[in-house]
């Protein structure tokens, strides 16, 4: 029944708070904490309990009853479905500022995401080392990918050139793009395709912070009551 269910199909909003309870579960876990209760993960995650248990029963795991969940297995149940149990090296396009700081980023080697290769147009930057990895023209691409089994690819180039980055990783046989340039590209069918727009995330918090003033100066507007009354009698 449980390998029924971990078959099932996992909604995508479900796959994308995966990383996030993996974060939480290995940060408790170095912390020596060896169970959780859902209404704790919960609580760290910024969701509801139901939602974290329905999240993990297409994992298969369902907890104990009073005791909660195991929190080594729960990392390595979900580290399995993330696939994270081997190392995924990729491949930058482009080696400007973006490039240089993700190829700088120890993070993602720390979680698995080794950084296999760099590729850029400008002969200038051909032959420097970012990140400690010797940049290669982009005509190297489909090499870079086949000599070292890469899928995915990162694009971080200005937005002007995103689309013929993209069409490059494809044809060198990446499957899968993480887009940081500030545009849309157009893949074919059946290739995977993630975006990180700095500005938009900054547009999103600006949102959030201009209701908070709008609350504030709302809030200062309401009259004691009373108030109102007094003054006009004067």
């Amino acid at each position: 029944m449980a390998g029924q269910r971990t078959r099932r199909r996992i909604p995508e909003a479900t796959v994308a708070r995966l990383p996030v309870y993996l974060r939480i579960l290995s940060e408790q876990f170095d912390i020596d904490v060896t169970k959780i209760s859902s209404e704790e993960l919960a609580d760290l995650a910024g969701v509801n309990a139901a939602k974290v248990r329905k999240d993990l029963s297409y994992l298969g795991s369902y907890g104990t009853r009073g005791v909660g969940y195991e929190v080594e297995f729960l990392v390595y149940q979900i580290r399995r479905e993330l696939g994270l149990t081997h190392d995924w090296p990729v491949v930058i396009v482009g080696s400007g500022n973006m490039g240089q700081a993700l190829a700088g980023y120890n993070g993602f080697g720390d979680r698995g995401f080794t950084v296999g290769g760099i590729v850029d147009i400008d002969d200038a930057k051909v032959g420097t080392v970012v990140g400690g990895v010797r940049v290669r023209h982009v005509s190297e691409l489909t090499r870079v990918v086949a000599a070292q089994n890469i899928s995915i690819g990162v694009i971080a180039t200005p937005g002007i050139a995103a689309q013929d980055a993209a069409d490059a990783l494809v044809a060198a046989g990446v499957t899968s793009i993480l887009n940081f340039a500030p545009t849309v590209i157009n893949v074919p069918h059946g290739i995977s395709v993630g975006k990180v727009d700095l500005a938009v995330e900054l547009q999103i918090l600006a949102y959030h912070e201009q209701r908070r003033i709008n609350a504030a100066k709302g809030s200062s507007l309401v009259s004691v009551p009373g108030e109102s009354r007094r003054g006009a009698s004067a």
